[in-house]
């Protein structure tokens, strides 16, 4: 039902990079609506909304990751939804990080992603990047 909706969203992990190739910021920001949010991670994480918040947020990530990588395990979705299970990894501090999440994503009638919340265990990515788990409002450097 919702091949288009998945595409869109194979598209936009693809731009995130692997660890040959950064992440192209100027496609992954063109893919939201002028004022898409993402929630960094539910509960309780920030939410950064509009494309010019998204984009100092995606940049301020990478001054302290040297790569990073959307492993697409699972896909799924209706019209306006899809939801994504993920084996992601990233390289923090000298430290390759693998974790596991589930991510939603609303899309509008063009195709733009409206909303993005993120799921994941916030002390296993804590414990695997070196960080705390107070530290994880962005996963700060």
């Amino acid at each position: 039902m919702g091949q288009k909706q998945e595409d869109i969203i194979r598209d936009f992990l693809a731009a995130w990079g692997d660890e040959q190739h950064r992440p192209d910021v100027e496609r992954i920001v063109s893919m939201f609506a002028p004022d898409g949010q993402w929630v960094l991670y539910v509960p309780n994480g920030p939410v950064i909304r509009g494309r010019a918040a998204l984009r100092v947020e995606i940049e301020r990530q990478l001054g302290y990751v040297s790569w990073t990588e959307c492993g697409l395990v699972h896909i799924m979705s209706d019209d306006r939804r899809v939801v994504t299970e993920r084996a992601d990894r990233f390289c923090k501090n000298g430290r390759v990080v693998q974790h596991a999440l589930m991510a939603v994503y609303e899309l509008d009638a063009d195709g733009l992603i409206t909303e993005w919340r993120e799921y994941f265990d916030t002390f296993d990515l804590a414990r695997q990047s070196g960080s705390t788990p107070g530290q994880l409002s962005g996963l700060e450097a």
